[in-house]
């Protein structure tokens, strides 16, 4: 038999979902994960210095405020807390780890999922809901040499720990989020390091300490003050996104604030020139840290904003001519954003191909269904991620919205429900509307948007208008297919 529901991916998102499936009654789903644990992209990177940009209590589900530490949580709090909603929830029986899914096929006829999973198994489920997330699938640019060089290399969402960085001669290339969290960390061991930038970061103060004992046990005593911080820190990130969604002059503060740590913490005025963006704030993404530029300040670092022209086996040489030497890499280099759900193959009515589909731009109503792929549901799907707030918000609305769809599909008796084509295609027509006047279409490149510039994966407006939009499930824009008499419901 089939199961009800197919959850992929036990990141926040996988999760979520089946949690709220559970508190809803429906016992008979799996969450799949080709790990060998849960966690997503908490799971998978465990670099130095690895926190999250959110501030705690907003970093974390509404129904399940946490006990933590400090204001800005770490990796390992981070997965304490999955863990902790497991076990709360009795999750354990429904997981499945080692088992990620390389094929997804719609069988029509059967209204049911067909998975093939990548040891070859296969399962079926009347509903899939995808959540692989989009920043799972690391980049290392293709320089030439790259495969010469001679010492250890590696991505930063894939740490070598067994390498001691020791005294060693460390290239960093890149300076994205991740970058800025880790280089400060290494360069207090390293012999040298040399940091390769492409573009510079807009880097804002991160306001981060332990939290004391005192506001501890206000915390537990007193819960509404803990939900009062939290609102606090959404209205901060609502304030910030309106900077970028409706006029960059609503980011004076923010650009003030981070003119005045650029010129506290770096004294040179050239290395300070060599930090100045040429972008508008959060075309890019805006990145918190106290400790980035006062990292760059070393006498033991050196950043190089040369192109680099190749690598050979002991050096990185840029454009100048000039050859660095270097013991080990470590690619800041991020990751393959744009290309939403790949490799897994995902299949539609009449054989539909979802990379087909997504062509030439890979889009989706509410970020969550696509037309002509019945009962298949995405948590952190196209234009859902976001650039000022935390997007574990946004998951809750899409697992609601998802939750709603599922209840339909045995309320209504439904073999299946299919976003309408014209439902999509105004959606998404308002989203490239909106998103050209946003800061991340004014002119640079970004993991936000294709080669042309497109927005594709930031949601272009408030987020509490997304909680709107998704605050009920519509089946007035689905087309809806009844369940066969006698057969089974979905």
């Amino acid at each position: 038999m089939p199961y009800r529901v197919a959850v992929i991916g036990a990141g926040f998102g996988g999760i979520g979902m089946a949690i709220a499936l559970k508190d809803a009654g429906i016992e008979d789903f799996v969450v799949l994960d080709r790990a060998a644990d849960l966690g997503g992209t908490w799971r998978d990177n465990s670099y130095p210095g690895l926190t999250c940009d959110i501030p705690s209590h907003l970093y974390s589900f509404s129904f399940r405020p946490w006990r933590w530490s400090r204001r800005f949580p770490a990796r390992e709090e981070i997965l304490a807390y999955l863990h902790a909603l497991v076990a709360e929830h009795d999750l354990g029986p429904h997981l499945r780890f080692g088992h990620g899914v390389a094929a997804a096929e719609f069988d029509e006829p059967g209204a049911v999922w067909n998975l093939t999973l990548d040891d070859g198994g296969t399962l079926q489920a009347s509903a899939v809901v995808c959540s692989v997330g989009q920043l799972g699938r690391p980049v290392i640019p293709d320089l030439p040499g790259r495969d010469q060089f001679a010492g250890p290399s590696w991505h930063s969402a894939r740490w070598n720990h067994d390498v001691d960085l020791a005294g060693r001669r460390v290239a960093v290339i890149g300076t994205g989020a991740s970058a800025i969290q880790f280089v400060p960390e290494i360069a207090k061991v390293a012999g040298h390091v040399d940091v390769y930038q492409r573009t510079p970061p807009y880097v804002l103060p991160k306001a981060d300490r332990p939290y004391r004992d005192a506001e501890l046990a206000l915390y537990d005593r007193l819960p509404v003050v803990r939900k009062a911080d939290r609102l606090r820190i959404f209205l901060y990130g609502e304030l910030l996104t309106s900077g970028f969604v409706l006029s960059p002059k609503m980011l004076a503060a923010p650009m003030a604030m981070w003119r005045r740590q650029l010129r506290t913490q770096i004294a040179d005025p050239e290395l300070q020139a060599r930090c100045v963006p040429e972008y508008v704030m959060g075309c890019k993404r805006v990145v918190f840290s106290n400790d980035w530029y006062p990292a760059l300040a070393r006498p033991d670092v050196d950043l190089v904003t040369d192109p680099i022209e190749r690598i050979v086996t002991d050096s990185v040489i840029t454009v100048d001519g000039t050859a660095r030497a270097a013991d080990v890499i470590v690619y800041g280099t991020g990751f393959q954003a744009t290309q939403f759900l790949v490799p897994m193959q995902v299949s539609g009515l009449g054989g539909r191909r979802l990379a087909e589909a997504w062509r030439d731009v890979a889009q989706a109503y509410l970020g969550i269904t696509v037309s002509r792929f019945p009962n298949f549901f995405m948590l952190y799907g196209p234009n859902t991620n976001l650039g000022g707030n935390s997007i574990i918000y946004m998951l809750e609305g899409q697992i609601r919205y998802t939750l709603g769809a599922i209840r339909a599909l045995q309320a209504e008796r439904l073999a299946w429900l299919d976003v309408r084509p014209d439902v999509q295609d105004t959606f998404n027509a308002w989203v490239q509307s909106a998103s050209r006047t946003s800061v991340w279409e004014s002119g640079c490149h970004s993991w936000y948007t294709t080669a042309s510039g497109r927005n594709i994966n930031n949601w272009p407006d408030h987020t509490f208008l997304y909680r709107y939009r998704v605050r009920r499930f519509d089946l007035a824009a689905y087309r809806l297919q009844p369940a066969v008499v006698g057969a089974s419901a979905a």
